[in-house]
C-alpha cells in the first residue's frame, strides 16, 4: 500500500464518521458569530495627489459611477451581490442597499 492509498483510505474513513449530532449546532453557532466586513462600493476615482491635496469641506469628487447603476456589495474583500442604494424607511436620513443580484462564484473574484 503507498503513502497516498493510505491518506486516501483514512480521507474515506473520516469522511463516514459523522460528528455527534449534539455537536452540530455549537459548531454552526460557532461559524454564524464569524464576523465580516461587508462594504458598498459607490464607485471610485483617480486623481492625482495635487488635486487630492486640494480637497476640502463641500468638494464633489466625480464617481465612475452613474446614479441609478448598481453598487457591488463586497464581503470581506469578495464581490457576493449588487444592489440599489435606497432610502431607510424608518429614517429619511439612512440608506440602505437592496439586493437586486447574487454573484456565482465566476464573478466573486472581481
Amino acid at each position: 500500500m503507498s503513502m497516498d492509498d493510505e491518506y486516501s483510505a483514512d480521507v474515506e474513513e473520516a469522511e463516514l464518521e459523522a460528528p455527534p449530532k449534539k455537536y452540530e449546532h455549537r459548531n454552526l453557532d460557532t461559524i454564524l458569530r464569524i464576523p465580516v466586513t461587508v462594504q458598498v462600493v459607490l464607485g471610485s476615482s483617480s486623481m492625482q495627489v495635487s488635486n487630492l491635496l486640494k480637497l476640502g469641506r463641500g468638494a464633489v469628487v466625480p464617481l465612475d459611477r452613474r446614479v441609478g447603476e448598481p453598487v457591488d456589495i463586497i464581503v470581506n474583500g469578495r464581490i457576493i451581490a449588487r444592489g440599489e442604494v435606497v432610502v431607510v424607511e424608518d429614517d429619511n436620513s439612512r440608506f440602505g442597499v437592496s439586493l437586486t443580484e447574487i454573484v456565482g462564484t465566476n464573478g466573486a473574484n472581481e
